[in-house]
């Protein structure tokens, strides 16, 4: 049946029908139930179930009981003062006394994980901890670090994926330090004859490990020379 426009119209029986059509494929469809709690549900990796806290990254700054909309995160925490370094002075930091979550008044909704700046909060997908008294639903830093245990592990990077500020970062400070190791070591002007010499001879051994013995000297010479002279022009050479 087709109105004015030319476009065809599906009358309410026809949907009924194809509604029934639907229905009547799932009753006959056989159900699929997990025998809980002898079967365990596989639940995906990023489930909700509970959260879990690593203590060595948290620095008790607060952030996530302050962004907590149902203040359900207690920290409590004081300061400590490291002894200081050579050559530099005397430190604070923060040390965790107590944290606590009650998940009774917990409404999952991750705000907490994502602006924790050190990942000390991530998601387990445990969820077998109902208790018979509500006071039993707040857990103590301990039992928060024994479901961090249960987390899985993150997925892997997306190859494709643009490398973060922080990781191309510590990359080039650790391409930096190792080229300054690397580099040889140059005595001072007013330096003793034997740092002179020990600055020589490091830059001696640095350049004769870059460039190859066999490459620095021609073919001809090393027929011609006896031994104990290649060596040394060898080393001459490089170091020129």
């Amino acid at each position: 049946m087709t109105g004015r426009t030319g476009r065809r119209r599906i009358g309410i029986g026809t949907g009924l029908v194809q509604g029934l059509i639907v229905t009547a494929k799932t009753m006959l469809r056989p159900s699929h139930t997990d025998e809980y709690p002898d079967v365990r549900p596989s639940l995906p990796s990023r489930s909700r179930g509970v959260i879990g806290l690593v203590q060595e990254n948290c620095t008790s700054c607060g952030l996530c009981a302050r962004e907590c909309p149902d203040w359900c995160i207690q920290i409590e925490a004081h300061k400590e003062t490291l002894p200081a370094v050579a050559g530099g002075r005397a430190r604070q930091r923060n040390v965790l006394d107590s944290f606590t979550i009650d998940f009774s008044l917990c409404m999952y909704c991750g705000i907490c994980v994502e602006v924790c700046p050190f990942d000390a909060l991530i998601w387990s997908s445990e969820f077998e901890y109902a208790e018979y008294d509500i006071v039993d639903l707040t857990h103590d830093r301990g039992r928060l670090s024994q479901w961090a245990a249960t987390a899985p592990p993150p997925p892997p990077a997306d190859p494709a994926a643009v490398e973060p500020k922080e990781v191309g970062a510590a990359r080039k400070a650790l391409e930096r330090a190792a080229k300054k190791a690397a580099a040889p070591r140059t005595a001072p002007a007013g330096a003793s004859p034997a740092a002179k010499k020990a600055a020589a001879a490091e830059k001696a051994a640095a350049v004769k490990k870059a460039v190859p013995v066999e490459k620095a000297v021609p073919v001809e010479r090393q027929a011609t020379e006896p031994p104990e002279e290649r060596g040394t022009g060898a080393r001459g050479e490089a170091d020129s």
